[in-house]
């Protein structure tokens, strides 16, 4: 058997240890290669999470007020076959100082009557079918305005078409009765610096006062 002298036996075992650390390198530069490969994937998550948050802020910037978004400016005239009141506590002409609130700048605004009438009047929920966000308790539609109602008043949870189109996608749409009043209802005509609208409806009596 061959024997090997001390200085061979050293420098084997040193090339055994070289190689050995070597091999120790080459896995620590792997693990970084990992880790950084790994670091632009959660960048790219971050990216990623980035892109949802600006939809979502884009979704909110697109999201409309509702309510009285896109109220006609001009009412028009009554339905047919609404009754003009006998005796109102208004007349047309009269400048009142409304208490509704139906829709930003009318709370306090001075309005003059251009209709009064005696009917029932309703609040409503409805889905508009132009696909809008549904509508709760729309003030106000008076009984001449839905289709083949029958007789007044109608009861809390009742549905009916309307046929009136103060607002955009409410004509034809199903409503449901949130409440009903016989008070007297006007129409008005009020300009403010936030809406300028004539023929306004609808404004029951319990929501207006003398401007005197």
């Amino acid at each position: 058997m061959k024997k090997f002298t001390p200085t061979v036996r050293l420098t084997a075992v040193a090339t055994a240890i070289g190689l050995a650390l070597a091999g120790c390198s080459t896995g620590s530069d792997d693990a970084q290669g990992t880790s950084g490969d790994g670091t632009p994937g959660e960048t790219a998550s971050h990216e990623g999470g980035g892109s949802d948050h600006e939809d979502m802020s884009n979704s909110d910037s697109d999201h409309e007020p509702g309510g009285h978004e896109g109220h006609a400016a001009d009412g028009g005239a009554p339905p047919e076959g609404i009754a003009k009141a006998g005796d109102p506590e208004f007349a047309v002409g009269d400048t009142v100082v409304l208490s509704a609130d139906h829709m930003p700048g009318m709370k306090g605004a001075e309005a003059t009557v251009s209709g009064a009438f005696d009917t029932t009047t309703y609040s409503i929920s409805y889905t508009p079918t132009d696909g809008g966000d549904p509508v709760k308790d729309h003030r106000w539609v008076v009984h001449e305005e839905l289709e083949d109602p029958g007789s007044a008043p109608l009861k809390k949870g009742a549905k009916a078409t309307v046929n009136a189109d103060h607002m955009p996608g409410m004509k034809g749409a199903e409503a449901t009765i949130d409440s009903a009043t016989d008070e007297t209802v006007y129409m008005v005509d009020i300009t403010t610096d936030e809406m300028e609208m004539t023929n306004h409806k609808w404004v029951v009596e319990s929501e207006m006062k003398s401007a005197k």
